[in-house]
């Protein structure tokens, strides 16, 4: 242990790294579907090695958390601000409301048992299961008119609130969502799930991490045209027309590839590569012929590409509405084969209403997907890059709105640099994905600054947290674990029955999801989807996560403002 205390004397880094790495592994722990998670373990991991006394220099902690808020307003841009619309705004009203019943339960707790400020704050962040407080509120910590000494408590009692009551904080939404409420109410979710999926045409199970779905939606099969067949003398498209939903890719006469133009004439004896549904192309073979091997040197090259939605004339519109409306001749050879919001799949179904910002999965020939692409909205280039100067100019936006400071009845509340950053990554995100040539920061770019960001934040946290988390834990740590299932619990029990009633979000697995996803709750989504054996709860839950990652992560420097009781 002398050896350990001496090494990191020198080299502190070494002890912010090794608290992410053993960190990351404690977060592996699985208790049935309760997973600890990464971000838990490397805080407790933190202050265990920081009683070692790691000295680490606070500028880590504000570039890091900075970068993390930034990234995580930039992936929810698009979906927050296209989550705002009239066909969605009881999800919303309960959303905020889960938010400020939240908030109201911190404060009234902090009142009763009088709570310093950072203790309030780490009970937000915990029972609320939001990390992101843990960075706004310590930032606000920072600039009060306080002592170094107090400043330095309320930051750790921050960090130790979380820990003592995220654990609670995690499982409390898949106790009510998928026992409590559905045991109250009466319900079965699968069945109901199965019920939703059924009102918008469909539905299918949802696969576990290394799974793929066998029975493919679009396959390319190979027939040799009979010589009674109705196509033969017929032109490409007159053959294409009697094919429901599928389409002529390629042409082998005599041995060689014929060009497929709308000139051509399909003949006896051709052997043609047809794509489509699999559901419609089954019936081509008694149209065309029978299927064959193909040739060996009978190839035909499609592409799955990835485009996101930015057209306003079919954002808010189902997929049946859009087929039914775009011309055949448009979307002849484009199968959409999945469909992303947030992160999430969405069940492709006829029913479902896709948002702008929304990612295409689109699979055809690149003739026709760059026929279409332009209408629907821009490619996901597989070598993108991220744009440096928007990045750059929106991270320093982020710190300069984080700098001013308002008032709310008479109590200054700053945003601080977390606050900040989060709001200039929703903008940024939100211009990227209207104007698609600016502000661009790829898919894998933006998980990692997420994700590695708040994997160091969280260590320096813990690390500088060290001693004085057991002081602040035989304090609290009882009564502060009760507060914490209190915060968690009331919430989510209070917001079902206000939006059951007076939202009249009557839907119990759009209820259910209103729940998980008003709170930010991933493990409670996790359980839902899992119970519901479907993809039906993630519209809902993507809409009223983005709502709730944003207020929730706000809360941190409100609770710092509105509590005036310091550490001491």
């Amino acid at each position: 242990m002398e050896l350990l205390d001496k090494l990191f004397d020198v080299a502190p880094l070494l002890a912010l790294f090794i608290t992410v790495g053993l960190g990351y592994v404690l977060g592996k722990f699985k208790v049935g579907r309760f997973v600890l998670g990464g971000v838990a373990g490397t805080l407790i991991v933190g202050v265990l090695i920081g009683q070692l006394g790691i000295k680490l220099d606070p500028s880590i902690k504000t570039v890091f958390f900075a970068l993390f808020i930034y990234a995580v307003g930039y992936q929810g841009g698009p979906q927050f601000f296209q989550s705002i619309n009239k066909q969605t705004i009881n999800q919303l009203a309960s959303a905020f409301v889960m938010c400020f019943v939240g908030l109201l339960c911190v404060l009234a707790a902090a009142w009763m048992f009088g709570l310093d400020r950072g203790t309030a704050a780490g009970l937000a962040a915990g029972g609320l299961t939001q990390s992101a407080i843990l960075g706004t509120a310590g930032d606000a910590i920072s600039r009060l008119d306080a002592s170094p000494e107090q400043i330095k408590t309320m930051q750790t009692n921050v960090a130790v609130g979380y820990a003592v009551t995220y654990i609670f904080g995690s499982l409390g939404p898949i106790i009510v969502a998928t026992w409590f409420i559905p045991m109250v109410m009466g319900w079965d979710i699968r069945t109901e799930a199965v019920k939703l999926a059924q009102s918008i045409s469909g539905g299918r199970p949802e696969l576990d991490p290394g799974q793929f779905a066998a029975i493919k939606r679009v396959a390319t099969r190979v027939y040799k045209v009979a010589r009674s067949s109705k196509a033969s003398g017929k032109t490409v498209p007159a053959v294409e027309a009697n094919m429901s939903k599928s389409k002529i890719e390629a042409i082998f006469r005599d041995g060689k590839e014929v060009d497929v133009t709308d000139e051509t004439k399909i003949k006896s004896g051709d052997i043609i590569a047809v794509t489509g549904l699999i559901s419609e192309i089954s019936k081509t073979e008694g149209y065309l012929g029978t299927e064959v091997q193909a040739p060996p040197e009978f190839q035909v090259v499609e592409e799955i590409r990835e485009i996101i939605l930015t057209n306003k004339q079919l954002a808010g519109h189902t997929i049946h509405e859009i087929n039914e409306h775009v011309s055949t001749d448009l979307r002849r050879g484009i199968y959409a084969i999945r469909i992303r919001r947030a992160g999430h799949d969405l069940p492709l179904l006829p029913g479902l209403q896709i948002h702008k910002g929304d990612e295409l999965h689109l699979v055809g020939t690149p003739k026709d997907l760059d026929r279409v692409e332009a209408k629907i909205g821009y490619k996901i280039p597989a070598g993108a890059i991220t744009d440096f100067i928007f990045f750059g100019f929106g991270m320093a936006l982020g710190i300069l709105v984080g700098m001013g400071v308002v008032k709310l009845a008479g109590v200054p509340v700053t945003l601080g640099t977390g606050g900040g950053c989060l709001l200039s990554g929703l903008l940024f995100g939100w211009l990227r994905s209207t104007h698609p040539r600016f502000a661009a920061l790829p898919t894998g770019a933006s998980n990692f600054l997420r994700d590695f960001g708040l994997a160091v934040f969280v260590a320096v946290v813990g690390l500088t947290a060290g001693p004085q988390a057991f002081v602040t834990i035989q304090k609290f740590g009882l009564t502060l674990l009760l507060l914490g299932v209190a915060v968690t619990i009331i919430p989510q029990i209070v917001v079902f029955y206000f939006s059951y009633y007076v939202l009249k979000i009557r839907n119990p697995i759009e209820a259910l999801a209103c729940l998980v996803g008003g709170r930010s709750a991933n493990p409670g989504f996790a359980a839902l989807l899992s119970k519901a054996g479907n993809a039906t709860p993630v519209p809902v839950f993507t809409v009223t996560y983005a709502v709730a990652n944003v207020f929730l992560t706000l809360w941190g420097p409100l609770i710092v403002g509105i509590i005036t009781k310091n550490a001491g």
